[in-house]
């Protein structure tokens, strides 16, 4: 039986071993504090909002019911506006100066803006404008964190190396949810202090990113497509732990120019209204439909729902009581996590994208419906109810649904939106996928308070709706991407017909490249040698 370790490279060029180093670890994890800054904004807003000392000092006590849900969906969703428009504002800025400067000033900004809520002496205002600033930064690096890895990714790990955003952010949600918790269990509810702590550790993340990223070289894609071919195979030569002059640096620098070369021909080097032209032919096209419709389907599952208002969530379920519903939420976040972490490590490179988004949807639409189905028959969404097995059933399925979830919705479309874009366009195609991202969870996160309160057990079931619609888009139109190097996806998209197909298509075209690649290698070796007999 093979390792789950074990490294499998179907690449034009496959890797020496040298190249699955500690470093290009460490550059993961240390750009991933973008979305340690994400995870644990997105985790510890939601309970921080309910406890004690934040509802004092808010006013948020004397509020009606309709009044709170609209001060939470304002306060929460006020993040992802910034977010919408941090996507928008960095796209011309990673494409001027690179990827490396954006995510040091996105830690800088996310610092004041967590600065400014910790200040705010009961000025909700204060609350909404830090959040922005959170927001701008937070949504800022969710466009580059993925781009710079990927780019920065052999073939063969690096759906791996960009899970290591998703295993980041949900190990920081973790803390998020916790954080809540043991304030609300050992801080008096009469001080500011319970809630000023989890707003004041959002400058930890902020603070890594700044410091780590100074550590770490710019994107060697970037680099050649800016010219600068020497600083990009010094670059990859670091981060692969190879000689300046080896076989493997040389292939590397050579694919990326072959390709910016060819896009050149097609005009996306030209300015935005030419590459907006080349992002809308076919090939492109698709692949920049299907990343958008995955990012507005990962909000649509209902998970971003559960990430800010789970404590409403697990009330709605018959779990009353703040402590009761931070302990809940605590646990899903570590359900969830180490699910991702179990994923990331050993499924999405040997399992692949495309099965795993089909096994994790139907899993999770199953939890889904089963929420909604009880809280229906028992009526928790309007009354109390008695803490039976129906109940624990809905318990262990909305962590059943974290399981699923953690394998399908929750990383893939952001693993396949930082590696299917050609290079030329793949800044632009990645801003309309971040912002369709943060436009979805907009949408959601300030609709969720009023669904629970309008279409009460209705929410669940359409968020499993989606799901369903989801899984039958993945079956389609998804083809598998595991393996393939940034170059190939061209081949891979451009092949027509449904996605059960595509990836068997393409592997026999590049398959038929790389043996004329070699039978013209091995021609020139065969010429070179008899020139060497003659003399």
């Amino acid at each position: 039986m093979p390792s789950p370790f074990a490294i499998k490279d179907n690449s034009a060029f496959p890797a020496p071993s040298a190249v699955y180093n500690w470093r290009i670890y460490a550059l993961a994890f240390c750009a991933s504090m973008g979305a340690s800054m994400f995870g644990y904004d997105s985790a510890f807003i939601g309970g921080a909002i309910t406890l004690p000392s934040f509802v004092s000092r808010f006013g948020l006590g004397a509020s009606s019911s309709e009044q709170a849900a609209a001060l939470s969906a304002n306060i929460v969703s006020t993040f992802q506006a910034g977010c919408f428009f941090g996507v928008i504002l960095i796209s011309y800025v990673a494409e001027k100066f690179g990827l490396k400067f954006p995510l040091l000033a996105c830690g800088l900004i996310y610092n004041i803006g967590a600065i400014v809520q910790i200040t705010s002496t009961g000025s909700v205002g204060m609350i909404y404008a830090g959040r922005a600033l959170t927001g701008l930064a937070v949504g800022a690096s969710t466009l580059v964190v993925p781009q710079y890895i990927s780019e920065c990714s052999p073939p063969a790990i690096r759906g791996r190396l960009v899970g290591i955003f998703e295993i980041v952010l949900q190990f920081s949600q973790i803390v998020g949810f916790w954080v809540n918790y043991g304030v609300n269990q050992n801080v008096s509810g009469a001080l500011d202090a319970q809630w000023r702590i989890p707003f004041g550790l959002q400058l930890i993340p902020g603070t890594f990113l700044t410091v780590l990223m100074l550590l770490q070289p710019e994107s060697p894609r970037w680099l050649i497509k800016n010219g600068n071919t020497v600083k990009a195979t010094s670059s990859l030569s670091r981060i692969r732990c190879l000689s300046h002059d080896d076989e493997y640096i040389s292939w590397e620098v050579n694919s990326v120019k072959e390709q910016l070369l060819s896009e050149s021909e097609l005009g996306t080097t030209r300015p935005l209204g030419a590459k907006l032209k080349e992002m809308l032919k076919s090939g492109n096209r698709r692949r920049l439909a299907l990343g958008m419709g995955f990012m507005m389907l990962q909000n649509l599952s209902g998970i971003n729902a559960l990430n800010y208002y789970s404590p409403m969530i697990f009330k709605s379920i018959g779990f009353s009581g703040t402590s009761v519903g931070l302990l809940a939420t605590g646990v899903f976040g570590i359900v969830k996590a180490l699910a991702t972490l179990v994923f990331m490590c050993f499924g999405i490179d040997n399992l692949g994208r495309r099965k795993s988004m089909l096994i994790g949807s139907s899993g999770a639409l199953v939890a889904m419906f089963y929420l909604g189905g009880y809280s229906k028959v028992s009526g928790s969404f309007n009354q109390a109810v008695v803490q039976d097995g129906g109940a624990y059933v809905a318990i262990v399925m909305i962590y059943v649904f974290a399981v699923f979830y953690a394998m399908s919705w929750n990383g893939i479309p952001w693993v396949f939106c930082a590696e299917v874009f050609p290079t030329g366009i793949r800044s632009v195609c990645l801003l309309f996928t971040t912002c369709t991202q943060w436009l979805g969870q907009f949408i959601i996160v300030y609709s969720t308070p009023y669904m629970m309160t309008n279409i009460t057990y209705g929410t669940f079931l359409f968020f499993g709706g989606f799901l369903l619609v989801g899984t039958i888009v993945v079956f389609l139109l998804m083809p598998e991407t595991k393996g393939l190097s940034l170059e190939d996806m061209d081949i891979l998209f451009n092949i027509k017909g449904l996605a059960m197909t595509q990836r068997k298509k393409a592997d026999e075209i590049i398959g038929s490249q790389r043996a004329a690649e070699n039978a013209i290698d091995l021609e020139k070796k065969t010429e070179h040698a008899l020139h060497i007999e003659s003399i």
